[in-house]
């Protein structure tokens, strides 16, 4: 049984922002693959639901004049996958985005609900978070831009306040221009699995063997998806090769906050993150384009 109390569509931005303001207790519905999850398994009560899976604004993926890419929230992840900006400009989120859940839930599940659902183990937000993504978050009361990184305050719980929807995600041309990426997501089975690590990392070059910039995301390394700045900080400037790349591997755990849960280890996690980050970024020097390291 869903505990819905009530149900109410919105056509356009402004019409959910005039609901929203006259209920802020309403929780918002688009694809509605996790938000059903909870309400099916009594985590949610007295539910009032808010649809705006009809506002076609809010699906947007468009490069903007000034080279930012600009994603809407109701954006599902077969769109993501399939569409060429991304899978020119940014392809670890297309990477990402097809680990996520078979054909019928991409077709159905939004990036807006992904990022705000709050979970670690969203398959989006290492990514997004390598990519230093901007969230654009209006109400009634004005709007909001936020760094995702400033997004996720704990396990499941994120900046959105009462009242705010998520109308845009936002990528800036100097976080992904020259940067060659790639996505990791690691399971315990092969068929449709939450991960039990995320690994997402970009890195710029510099003469062609020097590590100019690295970023990385991770997700289900702690309560809520994280860089690793140290790590990041350390690989600036390196000449590449494979010590350097297993010591940010090494240097990568120290960011990480990993815990025992019923699908894995905390010494096993870390244990991935040792491994899965040198393998991350070599693929990514070589989308960047640089060589294979032996």
């Amino acid at each position: 049984m869903y505990d819905i109390q009530d149900y109410q569509e919105a056509l356009t931005l402004s019409e959910a922002a005039e609901t929203l303001a006259r209920n802020p207790r309403m929780r918002i519905i688009a694809g509605g693959t996790d938000l059903l999850i909870k309400l099916h398994g009594g985590q949610i009560e007295a539910a009032e639901l808010l649809s705006i899976r009809k506002i076609e604004a809010l699906s947007h993926i468009e490069k903007m004049p000034d080279g930012a890419i600009g994603i809407g929230p109701l954006a599902t992840f077969t769109q993501i996958t399939q569409d060429p900006v991304i899978k020119t400009d940014i392809p670890i989120l297309a990477e990402a985005a097809v680990s996520m859940g078979g054909p019928q839930i991409r077709n159905i599940a939004t990036i807006g609900g992904n990022v705000c659902n709050g979970a670690t183990s969203a398959d989006s937000a290492s990514s997004l978070l390598a990519l230093e993504a901007e969230l654009t978050l209006i109400s009634s009361r004005g709007t909001r831009v936020l760094p995702i990184s400033e997004f996720y305050l704990g396990p499941g719980k994120v900046d959105l306040r009462a009242g705010e929807l998520l109308t845009e995600i936002r990528i800036l041309p100097q976080h992904y221009v020259g940067f060659g990426g790639h996505y990791i997501k690691f399971a315990m089975r092969k068929a449709m699995d939450i991960a039990t690590l995320g690994v997402a990392v970009l890195c710029k070059l510099e003469t062609g063997n020097i590590l100019a910039e690295v970023k990385i995301g991770l997700g289900v390394a702690g309560p809520t998806p994280l860089r690793c700045l140290e790590a990041e900080a350390y690989a600036a400037g390196k000449v590449i090769s494979m010590d350097v790349l297993n010591e940010v591997g090494r240097l990568a755990i120290r960011s990480a906050k990993a815990r025992t849960s019923w699908r894995a280890s905390k010494e096993y996690r870390e244990h991935l993150i040792q491994e899965l980050v040198p393998r991350a970024l070599r693929e990514a020097i070589v989308q960047a384009g640089g060589g294979e390291i032996a």
